[in-house]
């Protein structure tokens, strides 16, 4: 039993041409090549700043791992001399952050007023340490004493005797 009808025939297959063929045979449309496009995008507007912020979190986790060995110097210091060092060029000679900056070190107990003045203070103007001031002036290579200020916000610091490491603005 035939019917009437030619089975049908895929024209990408037999061999025609022309634009009818090529209608049936293109792929995919602009439309749907416009939506891969578009959610190619998306993802990766969602994975560049995931990505950055793993290598950020991974460089304060490094600078804080290099300034808990500093602490453990100056402690060791303290323990051998009965007091800080007056520089960290005393614990160590060249210690300087990721940007190429030397950690900023200020011995607090034991150096008078004028140290706990010169001390970094935090939003209630208060000595955040009270033996010794360490820290890192971040990226920007510039800092002040109030941790409010703008300058001190990328600032990775030490505070509360080694309690806290952190960013300044997070403190």
């Amino acid at each position: 039993m035939k019917s009437g009808k030619p089975p049908h025939k895929n024209p990408c297959r037999n061999g025609q041409s022309g634009y009818r063929a090529a209608k049936h045979c293109a792929g995919f449309s602009l439309l749907e090549l416009a939506i891969a496009m578009a959610v190619l995008v998306l993802m990766t507007a969602i994975a560049i700043p995931t990505y950055n912020g793993y290598i950020k979190e991974g460089e304060l986790q490094s600078i804080i791992r290099e300034m808990q060995g500093i602490e453990l110097l100056v402690k060791n210091f303290y323990l051998d001399n009965d007091r800080y060092p007056a520089t960290l060029a005393e614990v160590d000679g060249n210690i300087n952050d990721p940007w190429g900056n030397p950690y900023r070190y200020l011995a607090i107990e034991g150096g008078g007023k004028e140290a706990e003045n010169d001390a970094r203070k935090d939003h209630n103007l208060h000595p955040i340490n009270s033996d010794f001031d360490l820290y890192s002036s971040g990226a920007d290579g510039t800092s002040v004493k109030p941790l409010t200020g703008a300058p001190s916000k990328d600032d990775i610091i030490r505070a509360n005797n080694g309690s806290f490491y952190g960013y300044g603005k997070d403190y």
